[in-house]
């Protein structure tokens, strides 16, 4: 006989699931495990809301094991550290991202990069190392492996800064392995959502010149006052597109709606690159000509490693980067997703579980 979720691990737990692929949240009684020498137990703060939070409870993509506890943009205060933990104190502000596990013994491991490990255990919905599923952040507490967990600067704020861990990281990590980093450089952000709004931030203090390029003109003001963009570009207006083209070292497309490829790699430069973010559902064409013509290269990224995600962090404390948030209750979350999927947001939803997800219990 399996045991429930409430009988599986000696910690009990509170949070919200999706029972069914319908992706209705409701209160939910589980477990976590004890904590192990290399654990590092928290209570929940605030969980960001992500887009694939919104995927995962509808099953877009094929893989969601339910009952389903979403979130992986968690931070909040450590409760219990094992008896081999070294980074952490019982008091300290963490969080935790996409990831609680991998191999550890794979290339990519042994290089920081946890996130491109065949095994890696993603927070919420896979399976764990001793066989029972994992669930997220929209939960009273977490417990994870300290290799796993991310130590949160004093002066970054939790509600704020719990986005960075799923969009900042998602952003960061292609801008320094592509190069796109370098002060100067000319990089153009496709989509003005959850991802780019942070991929804008971090490429200003990279010191970058930077083009929003966006199919709704309305963010036109946002994205050049708000964010502090140099231009913005209307992708669907081909007067605009072409007077920009072959200008951008390279983009950054966080678009997850199917769209066009073609008219970003005419703003390409020669050797320019356009790395891909967002997941749309279906292809995408690829017209080859177009990065024949001027070596171009079309790439994708995704997360980052642990070491990598720290070092994002305490740089976007140090430039005082966070995300543009709407805090909300634990009981709006059902309203939530419905705004989520219309993109009725700016620009990412957080929830105050701290403060209000007790209050739910039945």
């Amino acid at each position: 006989m399996s045991k429930s979720p409430e009988e599986e691990h000696p910690v009990k737990a509170f949070g919200w699931a999706a029972r069914d692929q319908s992706g209705h949240l409701s209160p939910f009684n589980f477990s976590r495990r004890a904590t192990g020498e290399e654990d590092v137990r928290f209570k929940v703060l605030y969980c960001g809301v992500c887009h694939s939070d919104l995927h995962s409870i509808k099953n877009d993509w094929g893989f969601s094991m339910y009952p389903l506890v979403p979130g992986h943009e968690i931070v909040g205060e450590v409760t219990e550290v094992g008896s081999k933990v070294k980074k952490v104190n019982v008091g300290d502000k963490v969080g935790v991202g996409c990831l609680v596990g991998a191999c550890h013994s794979c290339e990519s491991c042994a290089n920081d990069l946890e996130n491109y490990c065949p095994k890696m255990i993603l927070t919420y919905a896979s399976i764990y190392h001793d066989g029972t599923i994992t669930y997220g952040g929209y939960s009273d507490h977490m417990v994870a492996n300290e290799r796993y967990i991310i130590r949160f600067p004093d002066n970054m704020p939790l509600d704020g800064g719990a986005p960075l861990l799923c969009a900042g990281i998602t952003v960061y990590s292609p801008l320094k392995y592509f190069g796109l980093d370098e002060p100067g450089k000319h990089i153009g952000i496709v989509g003005l959502g959850g991802l780019g709004h942070v991929a804008v931030k971090f490429a200003k203090a990279f010191g970058s010149k930077v083009t929003v390029i966006s199919t709704s003109p309305s963010k036109k003001e946002e994205a050049l006052k708000n964010f502090g963009a140099d231009s913005f570009l209307v992708s669907r207006d081909q007067e605009q597109m072409q007077a920009a083209a072959g200008t951008l070292d390279g983009i950054i497309d966080t678009v997850s709606a199917v769209h066009p490829l073609l008219p970003l790699f005419g703003l390409l430069k020669s050797h320019g690159k356009l790395i891909l973010v967002g997941a749309p559902e279906k292809p995408l064409e690829l017209p080859a000509f177009s990065l024949i013509a001027g070596r171009k290269i079309v790439a994708g990224s995704g997360i980052g490693g642990m070491k990598e995600t720290q070092e994002m962090i305490d740089f976007a404390a140090k430039h005082n980067i966070t995300a543009d948030i709407e805090v909300i209750s634990t009981d709006y979350l059902n309203t939530a997703m419905e705004r989520l999927a219309k993109n009725d947001v700016r620009y990412r939803f957080v929830i105050d579980v701290g403060n209000t997800l007790a209050a739910t219990k039945p």
